[in-house]
């Protein structure tokens, strides 16, 4: 461990400047198979890789930097062979083109508020050179509009039933929308040197260099390879196995994301140094929080300060905490539960930057404003050998018709019921939302079984049952997130916006456009297998 310097990806501006001012450009980033050295010790491995160039393409790939304000349109192009690196599973809802040739992608931008044409629906998935298109396929160039508010975004591809195997491949980058009028005055750590992406998850290799993923499904008589979870050996930051980065004795910002498929992170320092929280997900908090730990599920970001200066020692490592599966599997182990290490130059400097107490403060809905409340259920189903074989919302697969189709600009309540054993982390594409109560349902076994037969919270009685103990929400993610960690054995109430937080203007885009959104656990095994559910939004 801590033998590889951390890297910085490259960094793409997804605007120009004309005579000073940021004006709109178009990009054109390509998927590359190429191989990647995640560490000193380690051959070679082969992955898919984002990229202007293949020799410039990255694990992950490179940071795209927008601007408030100023839209940028990506050419999204596949370069992949004709054959996944990976094992697949056909017995899923997946997309497999006609001729059995080539590795289906689509890149959905995560936090992002778009039009449904460049939202990448799972359905939209085409091959190398466009050859083939999957049914809901809309156009090659995307137009993301930047006009949300400042904050953190993940790329990643979103191919249905494949997402979960081109993820582990490499397919995911930042992308963060700056608005230096709003933000500068903050005074956060800023710069290349001093405010970086962290993007963080796990993989297993095989010896040779490759990347390990069991090729024998959990039920190999129903699903030949799908396993309900995936959990790598090794810790990865910025593509590198257990990296260590040289710090100067002062502020720094890191915005870190889980791109992990299903491993959860519970982030603290060894030696005590604490994070002070100032974004979640996509938008700013409130105020900022100290805390001395962060926990996050795959796909949920953390942007965070910390203050190498408070350093007793001259490093610190970070660690993780978190079970696996969250919460009731394996504890964390000393591989697993070790991330990077920070070595801290001993000189002591000036350091200019600060965190204020008080951040961007976005105006909350009232609940007179509720337009329609919604009842939201996840399931599994397991064998006879009580291995799971698949996991729905509402009992219901991604093939069903649509039942959530909300207004445009409208508020909902989602009553989120975790009916399963695991954390699942939620994300709901276009909305923002806020956690208002999480209460643990009590006899559960009874409610459950009324569930199974019916399928209908209300007509079940989930009043009787939601009565249990009330877990607060945690000070930093109070504010407006886009995934929330649903615990089980809980009803989690959200407030759900579709319009944006920091303006009363309506959308740039039609939102009730073909092919619509979706919403899914953001664990990319069940994502695949098939916790997802379509989102029309209506006029």
């Amino acid at each position: 461990m801590f033998v590889d310097e951390i890297p910085d990806m490259p960094k793409i501006k997804g605007y120009h400047l004309l005579d000073g001012v940021p004006v709109s450009s178009s990009l054109k980033i390509t998927m590359f198979p190429k191989y990647w050295k995640f560490h000193r010790d380690l051959p070679p491995t082969k992955v898919f890789a984002f990229g202007e160039t293949k020799r410039t393409a990255t694990v992950p790939g490179p940071t795209i930097e927008a601007v408030h304000g100023v839209s940028t349109h990506v050419r999204w192009q596949n370069r992949l062979p004709s054959k996944h690196i990976l094992p697949w599973d056909p017995t899923i809802p997946t997309a497999i083109p006609r001729t059995n040739k080539g590795v289906p992608t689509v890149v959905h931008l995560h936090g992002g508020i778009d039009e449904p044409q460049s939202d990448g629906n799972s359905n939209s998935w085409f091959t190398a050179r466009f050859q083939e298109r999957g049914p809901t396929w809309t156009k090659k160039t995307y137009h993301y509009h930047n006009k949300q508010q400042p904050g953190n975004l993940y790329y990643h591809d979103h191919a249905m039933g494949l997402t979960r195997v081109n993820l582990l491949a490499g397919l995911f980058g930042a992308y963060i929308i700056r608005h230096p009028e709003v933000e500068s005055p903050l005074g956060l750590p800023s710069g290349d040197e001093f405010d970086r992406p962290l993007i963080v998850f796990d993989r297993s290799f095989r010896t040779d260099g490759s990347i390990y993923m069991n090729s024998t499904g959990n039920n190999p008589e129903i699903h030949p390879q799908w396993q309900p979870e995936y959990f790598g050996d090794a810790i990865v930051v910025n593509g590198k196995a257990w990296p260590y980065m040289t710090v100067r004795r002062r502020k720094y910002r890191f915005r870190i994301i889980n791109a992990s498929n299903a491993r959860f992170f519970k982030f603290f320092f060894g030696n005590g140094l604490r994070f002070i929280h100032v974004a979640s997900d996509s938008v700013y908090n409130d105020q900022s929080v100290l805390t001395k730990e962060v926990l996050l599920g795959p796909s949920e970001i953390a942007d965070v300060v910390v203050d190498f200066s408070k350093s007793k020692a001259n490093s610190a490592i970070l660690h993780n905490g978190a079970a696996y599966p969250y919460p009731g599997g394996d504890p964390a182990d000393e591989n697993n539960g070790k991330v990077m290490k920070f070595i801290i130059n001993h000189h002591r400097e000036v350091d200019s930057s600060r965190v204020p107490k008080k951040l961007i403060e976005y105006p909350m809905p009232s609940l007179s404003e509720v337009t329609k409340t919604r009842y939201i259920a996840m399931y599994e189903y397991t064998s006879a050998t009580d291995e799971p074989t698949h996991l729905y919302i509402n009992a219901l697969s991604y093939e069903d018709p649509v039942t959530e189709q909300p207004k445009v600009g409208s508020t909902e309540i989602w009553n989120v019921i975790n009916l399963t054993e695991d954390n699942h982390p939620l994300h709901i594409h276009l909305g923002l939302f806020r956690v208002l109560d999480q209460t643990n349902i009590t006899n559960i076994e009874e409610f459950k079984e009324c569930m199974t037969k019916i399928n209908n919270a209300k007509k079940c009685h989930i009043e009787k049952y939601a009565r249990g103990r009330k877990l607060s929400v945690v000070p930093y993610e109070k504010g407006w997130k886009n995934v929330y960690k649903m615990n089980p054995g809980y009803i989690t109430k959200i407030l759900v916006k579709f319009a944006y937080i920091h303006t009363n203007a309506s959308y740039p885009f039609d939102a009730t456009a073909e092919p619509g959104y979706v919403y899914h656990c953001h664990i990319l095994d069940h994502e695949d297998n098939a916790m997802m559910r379509p989102l029309k939004m209506v006029k």
